[in-house]
């Protein structure tokens, strides 16, 4: 990897994109530390005491919510609208030929869509946002209260710009690489505490090593999952057009085991997030009985974390590969599973892989996401923020830009050979 990343620092081009994208990364780490006006530090950082979603939305901005600074809400609203809308084309049929038939036009449309949704969300989110933090607001009123709904939506939408930015003229998924640099900007402040955990005598040179070994095994499993894939084969018959042949070559299908990424984690984590921030701000005993119920670290938060995890999992792999118009495509263009028959048999084939590959990936990520309260018990180092979601994270954007930087190199040496 390092000798790749030397590589293209010295094609002139791809260090003018590292550049640019390493320029709005300083941008944004500015931005996180700028605070909204008008708010009182002291009551905002009580919000964040427990297991709320605050403080689970707070590991991924680099710490912006917690300060409540003008990027408090993020890239999430960006997030969020792309999965509706990827919903919305499943259950739309003008969504759904707008995306499929549309071309560059109809994308150009769906990201305008997206772009309009994002902003409808920033608009709600700030708004209960500035509401639930109306007992940190100095003087809280009408102006008040728009000044901070308007700061935040333009934090939003000066990301999401942000963002499309990088994705065009840097390196990588610029959405993703805002999320990878927040939770990265975190490591200093853990590896500090650690430090001083051993100083204190909180832990001993054996809980390092252990969290050292253990942190090196997870790392590596991620790796091997996130990389993960059955290949199923595929041979497409020849066809004879006129006097030319096509076909006649075999290829094959990846389905990944981990085929939803993290988006699981996220939902399942907000829906159980859900009571412990209602508690906070609705004054009811049984919202509160509930929220003490499901607490993070209660072995009922943790069951219904690790089944709403598979849940989800199972949800949105079935949202992103559809086997039936899998294998409706590849009996339009010829293409047959050997040993099975086009059509029906075939969808049900890699419907039965499919399942049986996704529970792998579920089980993975619920190990993953309880992944922390495993490691401070062996460890025995308390307070760890930086999980196994933040290493899925890391992992998954950190080998997705590799690859697209040995896309550039190699397109640039293919460019060289045929000059």
């Amino acid at each position: 990897m390092l000798e790749t990343l030397r590589n293209a620092w010295k094609i002139p081009d791809l260090r003018k994109r590292f550049m640019f994208t390493l320029t709005m990364f300083l941008v944004y780490r500015i931005g996180t530390h700028i605070p909204v006006p008008g708010l009182n530090p002291e009551a905002i950082a009580q919000l964040f005491q427990g297991g709320t979603i605050f403080g689970f939305l707070d590991l991924f901005s680099g710490g912006a919510l917690r300060r409540l600074s003008i990027f408090a809400l993020n890239i999430y609203p960006y997030i969020t609208a792309s999965i509706i809308m990827t919903l919305l084309t499943i259950v739309v049929p003008s969504l759904e030929k707008l995306s499929k038939e549309g071309g560059e036009e109809g994308r150009k449309k769906m990201t305008q869509y997206t772009r309009y949704a994002t902003v409808l969300l920033a608009f709600i989110n700030a708004f209960g946002l500035s509401f639930s933090l109306r007992g940190a607001v100095i003087n809280w009123g009408f102006f008040s209260a728009t000044v901070i709904i308007v700061t935040l939506i333009s934090g939003t939408v000066f990301l999401m710009w942000m963002g499309e930015q990088i994705t065009e003229k840097g390196i990588g998924n610029g959405i993703s690489l805002m999320i990878f640099a927040g939770i990265v900007s975190r490591l200093p402040i853990g590896f500090v505490n650690v430090i001083t955990y051993l100083r204190t005598g909180k832990i001993n040179i054996f809980n390092l090593l252990l969290l050292v070994a253990l942190g090196a095994v997870i790392i590596a499993g991620v790796i091997w999952i996130q990389e993960g894939t059955r290949r199923i084969p595929v041979q497409y018959a020849k066809r004879v057009v006129g006097r030319r042949v096509y076909g006649g070559q075999s290829t094959h299908i990846p389905i990944k085991v981990n085929q939803a990424g993290v988006i699981p984690i996220i939902f399942a984590s907000s829906v159980l997030a859900f009571p412990l921030t209602l508690a906070q701000f609705v004054p009811n005993k049984y919202v509160q009985a509930a929220a003490d119920h499901l607490a993070f670290g209660t072995w009922l938060n943790s069951i219904l974390y690790v089944t709403m995890i598979i849940f989800f999992t199972y949800f949105y792999t079935a949202i992103t590969f559809n086997p039936v118009q899998v294998a409706d495509n590849m009996k339009k263009y010829g293409g047959f599973v050997p040993g099975l028959r086009p059509g029906k048999p075939t969808a049900d084939y890699l419907n039965r892989i499919l399942m049986r590959i996704t529970l792998v990936g579920a089980v993975f990520l619920a190990i993953i996401a309880i992944f922390p309260d495993i490691f401070a018990g062996l460890t025995g180092v308390p307070g760890i923020s930086f999980g196994g979601t933040s290493l899925l994270i890391i992992v998954g954007v950190a080998t997705e830009t590799m690859r697209q930087i040995e896309a550039q190199m190699l397109m640039r040496h293919y460019q060289g050979f045929l000059k």
